[in-house]
């Protein structure tokens, strides 16, 4: 027989301890309040995701300088990469302030009506929780008028013959390894995947990509990821349209059996990452013993208000959710928006906010950086949307001359008759930096010749190729 502790009832219960965690501020100072987190508080973008990951981008960037440097007349060389320095110095800044963020919620007084659960969590019905908890004492079923969903995501583990047997990593573990390995096989072609083997090549790692596709990105613009594609198999061991069929361990040896054009071939290697991406955490909830409704990629159902949607038609009362678990950009910014939206809607439950997804950005931080916002050009023509294009090469402007990068482009798409953009993709040197003033142009409702001829472009300076780029648009 199963043990339970009697109820408690809350007047809000938020799932999460990533961006829902912030919902709370002093206007929840007399709300009776229930937070359940199953693992370390701060989600996925503090422990394991964006800023670790770009922490060790950044020190891979660097470590990855003399191989460019010789063009320059400067010859470096790498001496040495002190992984154990590099992990300690990156977990050393953000382990404490995770720590320091659960400690802020059981013990500082701000939090005297808040009640924290550390346990993992599912609907037994609607608006109703069974808490099972982390040190394995009685479950304990808890109710509310108010739900928050903000329970994240996981690393996607592909169904392979032999992958359970063998000690294999994702982006939640690898950067927590001992030392580094010699070589590295990483599953997946996503951005996950193009981070990661940036930097343990950047550290002098041996990888071999293999993905099942025959790109890299196959999501971003088709000439962005063709560009990306044709770089990476300069600098990695790119095995396309592979797919694994069985994985084994042998001699301290991770060894993968892969079909591809040429039959099945064998790779092997000291670790293994597997970079397929990310799945929503809702079948870990029970959804359905509440009613919530689930898309068919597994997303918790919302509408534009952040209300979760109810399989028996219209929203689940009470019910609210945000960021991974709910939207499937899976980026820490859509998460800090949705909550700000879900934040708002719960104390002005009569004045409800829509969230804003028309112009999504996103960046991949690998070698070189990438940065896209609005619509791909394979999508306009789906969409069967008139549009225009241009691109701007970074050699084409005297930046780009100091950074001799003969790669890098930016690529815009325009309404021809109004100029307004629909899309923005950049490929290069601080990609992710260039592309905000044409999020804020298409957020703001700005034509590309007002964008272009509206204000000073700093000479010579990089922001010149988004200055190009929208004054080439062949508009009407």
């Amino acid at each position: 027989m199963t043990e339970y502790t009697a109820g408690r009832h809350f007047d809000l219960v938020i799932i999460g301890t990533g961006s829902g965690n912030s919902i709370l501020d002093s206007r929840f100072a007399d709300w009776n309040v229930a937070i359940i987190e199953k693992g370390i508080f701060g989600g996925t973008c503090l422990n394991v995701g964006c800023i670790p990951t770009k922490m060790f981008v950044h020190t891979a960037d660097i470590a990855a300088t003399p191989e460019n440097s010789a063009k320059f007349g400067v010859d470096e060389t790498l001496d040495a990469v002190r992984f154990g320095d590099i992990r300690d110095r990156i977990f050393g800044r953000i382990d404490p302030i995770a720590a320091g963020g659960r400690d802020y919620r059981l013990r500082h007084e701000d939090n005297r009506s808040v009640t924290v659960f550390e346990g993992v969590a599912h609907f037994s019905g609607p608006k109703t929780l069974v808490v099972q908890p982390n040190d394995g004492s009685d479950r304990q079923v808890i109710s509310a008028d108010r739900i928050v969903l903000a329970g994240g995501s996981r690393p996607i583990i592909p169904d392979i013959d032999g992958l359970a047997n063998v000690d294999y990593h994702t982006s939640d573990t690898i950067m927590r390894l001992e030392k580094l390995p010699h070589t590295l096989v990483v599953i997946g072609s996503g951005f996950i995947a193009a981070e990661l083997a940036h930097v343990f090549s950047a550290f002098g790692v041996d990888v071999t990509i293999l993905a099942r596709s025959d790109r890299f990105l196959r999501d971003e613009d088709a000439d962005i990821s063709a560009r990306f594609t044709e770089l990476a198999k300069q600098r990695w061991d790119v095995r396309t349209n592979r797919g694994v069929i069985r994985v084994e361990q042998s001699g301290g040896q991770i060894i993968l059996h892969a079909a591809g054009p040429a039959g099945t071939e064998k790779i092997s290697g000291d670790q293994l990452l597997i970079a397929a991406g990310r799945r929503p955490n809702s079948d870990l909830l029970n959804p359905s013993a509440a009613g919530i409704a689930v898309t068919d990629d597994g997303y918790v159902a919302v509408d534009e208000f952040q209300r979760v949607l109810s399989t028996a038609g219209g929203v689940a009362d009470g019910v609210w959710a945000l960021g991974d678990i709910c939207s499937p950009w899976q980026l820490k910014h859509v998460a800090n928006h949705e909550q700000r939206i879900v934040q708002h809607n719960l104390l002005h439950p009569n004045a409800l906010r829509a969230a804003d997804h028309r112009f999504v950005p996103h960046a991949v931080f690998s070698a070189p950086q990438i940065a896209s916002v609005g619509l791909t050009e394979q999508r306009a023509r789906e969409l069967g949307i008139r549009y225009v294009t241009t691109k701007q090469d970074y050699a084409g402007i005297a930046y780009g001359w100091a950074m001799e990068d003969e790669t890098g482009f930016a690529k815009l798409l325009a309404d021809p008759a109004n100029g307004r953009l629909l899309g923005a993709h950049i490929i290069g040197p601080q990609a992710s930096t260039l592309i905000q003033p044409l999020i804020q142009a298409m957020s703001f409702d700005l034509s590309a010749r007002d964008m272009a001829r509206g204000q000073y472009w700093i000479h010579p300076a990089m922001p010149e190729l988004i200055e190009n780029a929208l004054l080439n648009l062949p508009l009407d």
